[in-house]
């Protein structure tokens, strides 16, 4: 009986993998739009999927990041400058990336853009703190999504959208959490809708990573901007230790971020080029083995776990 249950258990590995492995046809003449490819995650997906022969629209902030990025690529890749704030420059990037594409469509979109300052508690922070953040995160991702939908539609392609483990466990205040439950609601809803146009939706959840989004010297210095605008009741509430308690925990954060970022856009370049995508991918150790499942857990020990860990202001009642 049991021999029985371990040939079937095996078998269903077996074409699990054999399902997962299965690659889409003509890579070499398929268009991936990616935005955010200055540095980290969307820079390395660039070059890796040049790489394999796609042909790479890159959207940079800057011209200095997008002339690096041609450096280090081949003639397919091409460059855009993008603000994926404002609404204009992404009408003038699609209208770009449709010349491009013709009548083939676009395979892949994949909403890599994003910022996490400001950040913190949300008590030391003002309403236009959190927009910022929300207007590349959340907001941004729908314009250029609401905007290159058409190319994907005739496509059948792909959209890849990059959410966070912190868009299942909120562990500081700010926008960045919001943004990041923001993107797994809305790739859900596109998901269900884009199915019938043939259309698959992705969501990455990379655990903690060392980005230029996530580096310790940005998040300390954001911080403490961050507590100088803070009242001065506030101030008198949290208390100078609570500062010096957070700021140490932003530091022993980043000592722990994996440095491979290959492990997120592994994910990236998966859902893009199998034949049968994942819905979800947990990139990392962390976000598989104790973020996810921590999201599973009662509320109320998820609050006591956070409670006793973390950082106490001076005149909590």
């Amino acid at each position: 009986m049991w021999l029985y249950l371990v040939a079937l258990v095996g078998l269903w590995k077996l074409l699990h993998l054999f399902h997962e492995k299965k690659v889409v046809n003509h890579l070499q003449d398929k268009y991936v739009f990616i935005t955010g490819c200055d540095s980290g995650f969307g820079n390395l997906l660039a070059r890796q999927l040049d790489r394999r022969g796609m042909r790479v629209l890159a959207a940079c902030l800057t011209e200095k990041g997008a002339e690096e990025l041609r450096r280090k690529t081949s003639d397919r890749l091409e460059t855009v400058i993008l603000d994926v704030t404002k609404t204009e420059s992404i009408v003038v990037a699609t209208q770009w990336a449709k010349e491009r594409v013709g009548d083939r469509g676009l395979w892949g979109l994949v909403n890599n853009a994003g910022i996490s300052i400001p950040s913190g508690p949300n008590e030391w922070m003002n309403k236009q703190d959190f927009a910022s953040v929300l207007d590349v995160n959340l907001l941004g991702v729908i314009d250029v999504t609401l905007n290159m939908l058409p190319l994907v539609r005739k496509a059948r392609g792909r959209v890849v959208n990059v959410a966070s483990v912190m868009g299942r466990v909120s562990f500081f205040g700010g926008g960045y959490c919001i943004s990041k439950y923001g993107i797994e609601a809305f790739s859900d809803s596109l998901r269900r809708e884009l199915s019938y146009f043939g259309v698959k939706v992705a969501i990455i959840e990379p655990g903690g990573f060392k980005t230029s989004v996530t580096s310790s010297d940005r998040l300390s210095s954001n911080t403490k901007m961050t507590w100088d605008k803070a009242s001065s009741e506030v101030k008198k509430i949290y208390g100078e230790k609570f500062l010096s308690s957070h700021l140490k925990k932003l530091n022993k954060l980043d000592e722990m971020c994996n440095k491979d970022l290959s492990l997120v856009t592994d994910c990236m370049e998966h859902a893009l080029t199998a034949c049968h995508p994942r819905t979800r991918y947990s990139a990392g150790w962390d976000a598989k083995l104790f973020y996810l499942p921590l999201s599973y857990l009662p509320t109320c020990l998820v609050d006591a776990l956070l409670y006793w860990t973390s950082s106490k202001p001076e005149k909590a009642l």
